[in-house]
């Protein structure tokens, strides 16, 4: 069972919003040297009790960016040329990158699992991004997955209560 639920999960990110905008503006003018190592420890033991397939909300309600690499590396796989795997799937968006035409994801299937897990997107593999090195750059992003991802929600409270700021 995910704690919090979704049904919550929305409701808890806007509470806790601004709090976390403040905290994290905080942390990135005094940025503990041991960040990166807490926040690997931290994602470890919230995905040690975190089953990802009893969820699937960020595959249901976001789509990843695609690299080249990704590109290519999934339409060998699909035997498509790169081309055709942009013109059946992707699309580019606001930001001049290559993203899902839509949501949810094409590739999830009825029970939460990628149908290209094996050589899924870049973006895919590292989400909720919660264990990469220099955190301290990604706290916008951060914002934004504690509103999808139970998970990313949990190792940010965690986060808060260990680094009192």
């Amino acid at each position: 069972m995910l704690k919090p639920s979704l049904l919550e999960l929305e409701k808890l990110a806007k509470d806790t919003h601004i709090e976390n905008k403040k905290y994290f503006d905080k942390l990135k003018k005094k940025q503990p040297k041991n960040l990166d190592y807490m926040m690997q420890e931290l994602h470890d033991s919230e995905f040690k009790k975190t089953d990802c397939l009893s969820c699937g909300n960020c595959c249901k309600t976001t789509g990843p960016l695609f690299t080249s690499a990704d590109i290519e590396r999934i339409s060998k796989h699909l035997r498509q040329k790169p081309q055709q795997f942009i013109e059946q799937y992707l699309r580019i968006d606001e930001d001049q990158d290559y993203v899902l035409q839509s949501v949810p994801c094409t590739f999830l299937d009825t029970e939460n699992y990628c149908m290209i897990y094996e050589v899924r997107p870049k973006a895919c593999r590292e989400f909720p991004h919660t264990d990469r090195k220099k955190f301290q750059q990604i706290t916008d992003l951060t914002l934004k997955n504690v509103a999808i991802c139970p998970a990313a929600f949990n190792i940010v409270e965690a986060m808060k209560k260990r680094l009192p700021l």
